[in-house]
Parts: structure tokens; C-alpha cells; sequence
């Protein structure tokens, strides 16, 4: 989860940098690419010995680690794919909107000629 902030809040400085939507995104996700593949594979490692456990006790243990060692490999997958293409896709919506909104504002409030 903190990796998706991190993400969003990089995209966001570049948006407010200048950059366009588009390459904000491309850009935001290509430069957190290896923070958050070192993470998430490191985690998903370390706990791969308790996985795949089968001494005394590792009955408890092997569940619990299979589903973050589960979680930390898809977690990559959902941050650098999944999260920016709904920011882009949300915040491309939300500035035709925007746009669409002060079109209709500056024909409503320029003054209406009679021919």
C-alpha cells in the first residue's frame, strides 16, 4: 500500500511540474519500477523459508506465509499496471470534466449579441 502512495504522490509532483497526464504516469511508473520490485521481492524472500516450512510447528506457520508471500508478488503487478492506468483513466475523466465545466461557464457568462 505504501508503494501505491508513493507512486501517486510522484505522479502528482510531475502533474504539477507541468508534465502531461500521460507522461506523468509513464514517467511516474518507469522511475518507482525497482523501489518497489526490491520490496516486494525481498519481503516475498525472506519469507519463503517459513513457506515452505516442514518442521514441528510449521503447520500454523506455512498458511500465513504462503498468502504474503502471495500478496508480495502480486502486489508489483497491481501497483506498476493496475494503479496507474486507473489514474489515468480517472483523472482523464476528471479534466474533461473540468473542461467541459469551464467551456459551458465562459459561453453562459460572455453576452449574448442579437443579430
Amino acid at each position: 500500500m505504501l508503494n501505491g502512495v508513493v507512486l501517486v504522490s510522484y505522479i502528482k509532483e510531475l502533474r504539477d511540474k507541468g508534465a502531461s497526464l500521460s507522461e506523468a504516469v509513464s514517467r511516474g511508473s518507469s522511475l518507482r519500477l525497482r523501489p518497489v520490485l526490491m520490496a516486494s521481492l525481498a519481503a516475498a524472500i525472506g519469507l519463503l523459508p517459513a513457506s515452505i516450512a516442514t518442521g514441528i510447528g510449521s503447520e500454523t506457520q506455512k498458511p500465513l506465509a504462503r498468502v504474503v508471500v502471495g500478496g508480495m508478488l502480486t502486489a508489483p503487478v497491481l501497483v506498476l499496471l493496475v494503479l496507474p492506468a486507473l489514474y489515468q483513466l480517472v483523472h482523464g475523466r476528471l479534466g474533461a470534466r473540468a473542461f467541459l465545466r469551464r467551456t459551458m461557464e465562459s459561453e453562459m457568462s460572455s453576452p449574448v449579441t442579437g443579430d
